[in-house]
C-alpha cells in the first residue's frame, strides 16, 4: 500500500493538470426574437392576468430581466436588421417592413413632393438588408460557430436571405412578413410542410430548432429562432382557443382568447427550446436573449376587440410612444449573470451584437461601425452608463396615436420626440416626457422645459448626421389649410368612416371588395367606375392593380384597353407562388403606353408556371388613367374583365 499511494497521486495530479489545460468551450447562443409581443404581453413585468408564459418566466428565473429595454424602430424589418448589424435604423436606411415587397431599394432618398396635407416629404425605405454588412451570424461563424436561422426573416429573399448573411441553415426560407397564410396547418409555405394535421407553425420550427441543436451538440453554436408569433394573422389551436374563452373579463382591455392562445404557443415553443438544453446538458453553457422586435398591436381586431393592450403605456406597434417600443428582455448565462435578477439599464436592441461579441472577448472588424453599446457590465452586476438611446421612425402610420414622421431620444428619465418639420413655418415640433413620473406620456413638458428641449434634441441632431440619416424634408407642395394638427394621433371613428364609405360610392369610389372592380384590388391608388369606365388615380409611386390567378397557367398574354395623357412606362409582374408576400420566382415583363384615346396594350407573360399573383403596375400620370377592359389568355382559357 505504502508503494501504491505515491503513484496514485502523481497519477491524480497529473489529471489534474491536464485538465487545467483542456480548452474552454466557447458558450452557445440562443437569440430568440418574439414578433409584436408588447410589454404586457408576459408575465414579466405584472401587466397581465390573462395572458399564461411559465416558461418565459422560467427564463427570468435563469438570468436577469431588462425593465428598460427598447427597440431602435416601432416595426420589425428594421429591428431585425439592427440586431444583425448593430446599427440604428437612421444609418442602415431599413425604416419600414416593406422587405417583401418586390421593389429592390439598396439605398434611401428623399426627393419630389407629397400630398399637399403632408408637411414632409418622407424618405423611401431601403428595402433589402444587404450583404456588405458584417453581421452578428458571420461574426459568430468566422469563429467556429455552427449558424442556423429559424422562422421569421423579413429581410429579403434571396440573394439576400439568411443564408447570404452568415447562417448555415435557414427554415422555412420564407420572405414574408408572417407565416403563410396561417399558423394551424394546412398553411402555404412552398417547400416546408407539417408532419401532422392541424400542426401549429411555433411546434414545426421548434422541432426543427431541436434538431440543429442536437445535430450541433458537440460544437458551439449560434442560432437565431426568429418567431412567427404573434404577429398577424391572429388564429391558433382551436382547444387553447376554447381554453381561454370562459376567462374572458370583458372589462379586462386583453381580452382575446385568440391572442392568449397565440401567446401560449409561443410561450410552449420557448419551453421547448429551454427542454432541449436541460436534454443535452448544455443549459449551463448557453447565453440565452429573448425578447421582441417592436410593441404589441394595437390596432387590429379580433374576437371583437384588439389583440392587445400596452396600457398604461401610450400607443403601440407603429408609432414612437412607449407602447410602440418599450419590450420585453431576458438575458442568461449561468454562473455570469445573476439567476432571477432585474435590471433598470436602458438597452435597445442595436446593443445586442457589441455585447454579445464583448462576453465572448470577441473582436469587431477593423472599421466596423456599431450604434450600440456593450450592456456586458450590467449584466455582470456592475454600474453602466450610456449617454442615450435613439428610434428613428420618418413614417406616418395612421393608427391611433399616430405622429407625423418623427424621432426620438431617452436619456436618464425623460424622453424627447421630434416630429419633424410640422411647425410653424416647417420647423420642427417637440414633445418631452418625465417617463418616471409619468409612463403614459400624457404631460407633455416641452412648453415648461425648453432648455431640456434645446439640449435633447441637439444631442438627437448629433445622431442623426453621425448617422448619416437620409431625414425628412419640408414639402414644397404642402397647403397649411389642409393640414390641423390637432387630428394628430385621432384615430377615425366607425361612424365616421362609414360615412366616407358611403361618400366614395355616392361619388362612383370602390373598396377594394367591390364587385364592381371583379375580384381585382388596387394599390397606391384609388379606383372608381364612371361611365363604364374603371379610372386609375395614383396615390403612391407605383399605383398597380393586384389579381390572384391561380387557376390559370403560363404562358399567357395580357390585353389591357386603356387610356392615358402622357406618354409613359410600366410592367406586368408575375409571381407563381399565389401569394403576394411570397417573392420566389418573381419576373416583371415591361410595357409602354402613349397618350392617346382608347388603345388596346398587349403584354406577352412567358413563364411555365401558374399565373399566381399577377400586377398590373400603371404608369404614375398626373391625370388619371381609365381603363374599359383588361383581358388574359393562358392556353385555351381567356378570361375578360369588363368594367
Amino acid at each position: 500500500m505504502k508503494i501504491w499511494l505515491p503513484l496514485v497521486l502523481i497519477l491524480l495530479t497529473v489529471e489534474k493538470s491536464v485538465a487545467a489545460f483542456e480548452p474552454v468551450r466557447s458558450p452557445n447562443i440562443v437569440f430568440i426574437l418574439a414578433d409584436d409581443l408588447g410589454l404586457n404581453d408576459t408575465t414579466l413585468y405584472g401587466g397581465t392576468t390573462f395572458y399564461k408564459t411559465p416558461n418565459i418566466q422560467r427564463l427570468a428565473a435563469r438570468g436577469m430581466t431588462f425593465t428598460r429595454a427598447y427597440t431602435p424602430s416601432p416595426l420589425c424589418s428594421p429591428t431585425r436588421a439592427a440586431i444583425l448589424s448593430g446599427q440604428s435604423p437612421a444609418r442602415t436606411g431599413i425604416t419600414t417592413p416593406a422587405c417583401h415587397l418586390p421593389q429592390v431599394v439598396l439605398k434611401s432618398t428623399v426627393d419630389g413632393k407629397a400630398a399637399p396635407n403632408s408637411p414632409v416629404v418622407i424618405p423611401t425605405t431601403v428595402t433589402r438588408f444587404s450583404a456588405e454588412y458584417y453581421t452578428l451570424a458571420e461574426a459568430f461563424k468566422d469563429a467556429g460557430y455552427a449558424t442556423g436561422h429559424f422562422g421569421k426573416w423579413h429581410l429579403g429573399a434571396d440573394p439576400y436571405s439568411p443564408l447570404q448573411n452568415g447562417f448555415d441553415v435557414d427554415v422555412p426560407h420564407w420572405p414574408g412578413p408572417g407565416p403563410a397564410g396561417s399558423y394551424v396547418a394546412p398553411w402555404k409555405f412552398p417547400d416546408f410542410d407539417p408532419d401532422t394535421p392541424n400542426q401549429h407553425i411555433e411546434d414545426r420550427i421548434a422541432q426543427e430548432a431541436v434538431a440543429f441543436m442536437e445535430q450541433h451538440r458537440d460544437e458551439p453554436f449560434f442560432m437565431n429562432y426568429w418567431m412567427f408569433s404573434v404577429h398577424a394573422p391572429f388564429d391558433a389551436k382551436q382547444d387553447l382557443i376554447d381554453k381561454y374563452r370562459p376567462q374572458v373579463d370583458p372589462k379586462n382591455p386583453q381580452r382575446s382568447p385568440t391572442y392568449a392562445a397565440m401567446v401560449e404557443s409561443m410561450d410552449d415553443a420557448v419551453g421547448t427550446l429551454l427542454d432541449t438544453l436541460d436534454r443535452l446538458k448544455l443549459t449551463d453553457n448557453t447565453i440565452i436573449v429573448f425578447t421582441s422586435d417592436n410593441g404589441g398591436n394595437m390596432y387590429n381586431e379580433i374576437d371583437g376587440t384588439t389583440p392587445t393592450s400596452n396600457a398604461p403605456l401610450r400607443g403601440g406597434k407603429g408609432n414612437v410612444f412607449e407602447g410602440g417600443v418599450h419590450v420585453p428582455c431576458v438575458v442568461c448565462w449561468k454562473d455570469h449573470v445573476a439567476q432571477n435578477s432585474r435590471s433598470d439599464a436602458l438597452i435597445c436592441s442595436y446593443d445586442f451584437y457589441p455585447t454579445l461579441l464583448d462576453l465572448l472577448s470577441l473582436k469587431p472588424q477593423p472599421g466596423q461601425i456599431f450604434d450600440g453599446l456593450s450592456f456586458a457590465p450590467a449584466l455582470k452586476g456592475r454600474a453602466f452608463e450610456r449617454d442615450a438611446i435613439f428610434t428613428y421612425f420618418p413614417h406616418s402610420t395612421r393608427v391611433p396615436d399616430w405622429l407625423e414622421s418623427s424621432a426620438t431620444v431617452h436619456r436618464d428619465d425623460w424622453k424627447l420626440i421630434r416630429i419633424f418639420h410640422s411647425g410653424k413655418n416647417g420647423e420642427h415640433r417637440w414633445k418631452l416626457f418625465n417617463l418616471k413620473d409619468d409612463i403614459g406620456e400624457r404631460n407633455d413638458l416641452a412648453a415648461q422645459r425648453p432648455d431640456l428641449v434645446q439640449e435633447l434634441d441637439a444631442r438627437l441632431e448629433r445622431f442623426l448626421t453621425d448617422t448619416h440619416a437620409v431625414v425628412p424634408i419640408p414639402n414644397p407642395a404642402f397647403e397649411p389649410g389642409k393640414y390641423d394638427p390637432t387630428e394628430e394621433g385621432k384615430s377615425v371613428p366607425k361612424q365616421k368612416a362609414a360615412a366616407k364609405k358611403s361618400a366614395l360610392k355616392k361619388t362612383g369610389g370602390l373598396s377594394e371588395d367591390s364587385p364592381a372592380l371583379k375580384d381585382w384590388k388596387p394599390r397606391s391608388c384609388t379606383a372608381t367606375v364612371v361611365d363604364g369606365l374603371l379610372t386609375i388615380t395614383a396615390s403612391g409611386k407605383e399605383p398597380f392593380l393586384g389579381f390572384a390567378a391561380n387557376r390559370l397557367r403560363g404562358p399567357a398574354k395580357m390585353v389591357v384597353r386603356l387610356k392615358c395623357a402622357t406618354d409613359g412606362a410600366a410592367k406586368v409582374q408575375h409571381s407563381p407562388s399565389g401569394q403576394a408576400a411570397n417573392l420566389n420566382g418573381v419576373r416583371n415583363f415591361e410595357y409602354s403606353v402613349t397618350a392617346s384615346d382608347l388603345r388596346e396594350v398587349e403584354i406577352d407573360i412567358p413563364v411555365e408556371t401558374s399565373l399566381g399573383i399577377m400586377r398590373l403596375y400603371l404608369p404614375v400620370q398626373q391625370t388619371p388613367i381609365q381603363i374599359d377592359w383588361i383581358e388574359l389568355s393562358a392556353g385555351d382559357r381567356t378570361e375578360r374583365w369588363d368594367f
